[in-house]
């Protein structure tokens, strides 16, 4: 799977993240000129989780971004549909609660969390409303969704820029730093058809969620999506 215009069957996408565990969370820091810290911060703090609370961290890769959600003090676990991805993460971070799960089929009874988050993998889910609907399953009413995720700059100039970097420079650096950088020119080309911020926030609702909005990151690079789970 190379092209962002393809099906993104799970099998594929498990494929993929296996292939780029290796060295999956160095490359992100490089190409994000290490903006990504941030961007996991903002996610925690968005969460206003509490001591003792559960968050649910789907997509969570190699649990950096678990690991992030447990300094609040809640007791934060992580799935992901990559065994590659889990696997480097169980050697890197062994106290991180990781396990398999699609979010799509998440292995959880109705109403466990009190908060649930995605960062950077919703756009690789083959239903985006399916896949809203099943967090909001697995989270109990009044508790929090926050999606942290790849956007569009709000100003024309520098999204012109942002995404010729996405385009030529990214993959480039990637060849450099990735265990396989091919899965970045389908990663560039994601980003790029994601849906803007309204439109985002417009099929969380549709997928149950209430009191949606959102904020932007890095001038609209990334986008934090909050809701909450109607009662």
């Amino acid at each position: 799977m190379t092209r962002a215009n393809l099906d993104k069957q799970p099998h594929e996408v498990a494929e993929m993240f296996d292939g780029v565990a290796e060295r999956y969370d160095l490359t992100n820091t490089v190409l994000s000129f290490g903006q990504d810290k941030g961007w996991r911060r903002a996610t925690r703090a968005a969460l206003r989780l509490q001591t003792g609370q559960k968050v649910l961290d789907v997509g969570a890769g190699t649990g950096v971004s678990t690991e992030e959600l447990a300094r609040s003090g809640a007791y934060a676990v992580g799935a992901d549909l990559s065994i590659g991805m889990l696997r480097a993460g169980r050697h890197s971070r062994p106290f991180v609660p990781l396990l398999a799960g699609d979010a799509l089929q998440l292995p959880f009874a109705d109403a466990t969390f009190d908060a649930v988050t995605i960062s950077f993998a919703l756009r690789n889910v083959v239903d985006t409303r399916a896949a809203l609907r099943e967090l909001a399953r697995v989270t109990r009413p009044g508790g929090r969704l926050v999606v942290c995720e790849f956007s569009h700059p709000t100003n024309f100039t520098f999204r012109t820029i942002y995404l010729s970097y996405l385009m030529q420079s990214l993959p480039a650096v990637a060849r450099r730093v990735s265990s396989n950088p091919d899965a970045y020119v389908y990663l560039a080309e994601s980003i790029q058809m994601w849906p803007n911020q309204r439109d985002l926030a417009t099929r969380i609702q549709e997928a149950g969620w209430t009191q949606v909005g959102w904020r932007n990151l890095s001038a609209g690079i990334v986008a934090l999506h909050r809701a909450v789970r109607e009662s």
